[in-house]
């Protein structure tokens, strides 16, 4: 899941949201609000309790994998969208028929070491290559969307990567 760790204004407000500003909310959890891409979307629907996601800063000086938290409440209607003083207001939704969803999540822990987007890529380069686990990530291949799915596979070769050195 993606977020924007260094501040960005966007009609008046400052989108910024680090995985340090989510350690520092209360528990360690809060709502992941705002997603107005519909397959971002469907995809976060699916998305149960207990589920793991990777804490991704994107739109910044060095993208790349932060840390690790878990979902800890299901798809339920983002009450951005309802609300005209808020930055993802929708005006075509209404509280009757919500288009626009969002997960609770709580913060598990930073990884060992920042796996950058630069890394990512050589990998995924590679595993297009040789048919390796990356071959088909959803970050280059459907890059815009801020919540994407892995595979287990996916999964574990990315966190494999916090314990190895990084080769420039």
């Amino acid at each position: 899941m993606k977020s924007e760790p260094e501040s960005r204004i966007e009609n008046g407000f400052d989108v910024k949201f680090s995985i340090d500003d989510l350690i520092r909310c209360e528990n360690g959890t809060d709502c992941w609000d705002g997603v107005r891409n519909y397959q971002a979307r469907n995809f976060m629907k699916s998305m149960k309790t207990g589920h793991k996601a990777f804490f991704y800063h994107s739109n910044c000086k060095n993208p790349g994998i932060a840390g690790i938290m878990m979902v800890t409440k299901e798809a339920y209607p983002d009450h951005t969208q309802f609300d005209s003083t808020q930055l993802h207001y929708d005006s075509k939704s209404q509280p009757a028929n919500p288009k626009w969803f969002m997960v609770n999540v709580r913060f598990e822990r930073k990884l060992i070491r920042f796996i950058s987007l630069k890394e990512l890529k050589k990998y995924h380069l590679d595993h297009k290559e040789t048919g390796g686990p990356l071959r088909d990530l959803f970050l280059f291949t459907m890059s815009r969307l801020s919540v994407q799915p892995l595979t287990e596979e996916q999964w574990n070769f990315i966190l494999s990567l916090e314990n190895k050195t990084v080769e420039e």
